[in-house]
């Protein structure tokens, strides 16, 4: 008996120990941002922001992530393409694949595909070159010198992260559109004028400015997690790994929620679509 009380009092302190940590990281995530905006915004009204580093981040991460978006945006074209045109022929209503198609990429399909680009080529990036730098003491001599680690890298890395999603968002709705259409035009499913009118009709103004959002949305919570990760490495190469690995994670479980949170707020507020 006196097993059992033990081992469910360890539980229960792990639970407990869990549950504590996550409310501890929660504060610092949102403190991190609260303070990389303040920063951010400072700065360009002092006109002291450092745009060198933001322009270099902004090439780096256009760099790393653009080809791999374009790659992935691709393939996702063409499984929903097919996969709805097969719906679609099942049901007779092959007239408004274009509208599905179109609208489906432009509310989830580029949204997460920026989102998982952000968050494993772009973020991975971030948070491995401030946990290299963080267990080379580089943040510490920043500190030192009076110098802000948030005012000097972090936010010009946010505000380069939220450029680059807003035009990956673009890259990945434009590309996958155009090979949905090449596929469904292509194999003579429908006519292009057809596909392009039910898209027209049915697509609204809000589908575009909600992808977008969640582009900006998601760029920023990506790197501000990723930086916190990369700031809070310490114990030598292995824990930069670790990190890279944890922020990675981390990143696309709490972009997936939000990406559930936003399209329910969405279809709730707006069931047109308007």
């Amino acid at each position: 008996m006196s097993t059992v009380v033990a081992g469910g009092r360890s539980v229960l302190d792990n639970m407990t120990g869990r549950f504590r940590a996550g409310v501890i990281t929660t504060g610092e995530l949102v403190k991190l941002a609260v303070e990389s905006i303040q920063w951010g915004f400072s700065d360009i009204v002092a006109r002291r922001f450092s745009w060198s580093e933001f322009l270099l981040q902004c090439w780096f991460m256009t760099r790393v992530s653009l080809l791999p978006t374009i790659l992935v945006a691709i393939p996702f074209g063409v499984i929903t393409s097919v996969q709805i045109g097969a719906a679609a022929n099942q049901i007779g209503a092959q007239s408004f694949i274009g509208a599905v198609n179109g609208i489906g990429v432009l509310r989830q399909g580029a949204p997460l595909v920026t989102s998982l680009m952000i968050a494993g080529a772009v973020g991975s990036a971030v948070c491995a070159d401030l946990g290299a730098r963080t267990v080379r003491e580089e943040i510490d001599a920043l500190k030192v010198m009076g110098i802000s680690p948030i005012q000097r890298l972090v936010a010009p890395r946010i505000l380069a992260a939220l450029l680059v999603s807003v035009l990956l968002t673009i890259i990945v709705a434009m590309t996958a559109m155009t090979t949905a259409f090449v596929i469904v035009v292509g194999g003579g499913q429908i006519s292009s004028g057809t596909y392009l009118d039910s898209f027209v009709g049915l697509a609204q103004p809000g589908d575009l400015i909600l992808a977008e959002f969640k582009g900006l949305l998601f760029g920023f919570v990506a790197i501000i997690v990723c930086a916190h990760k990369g700031l809070s490495a310490h114990g030598g190469p292995k824990a930069v790994a670790d990190a890279v690995n944890q922020a990675v994670v981390l990143s696309v479980i709490i972009l997936a929620v939000i990406n559930v949170g936003l399209t329910q707020a969405y279809v709730m507020l707006f069931p047109g679509g308007a």
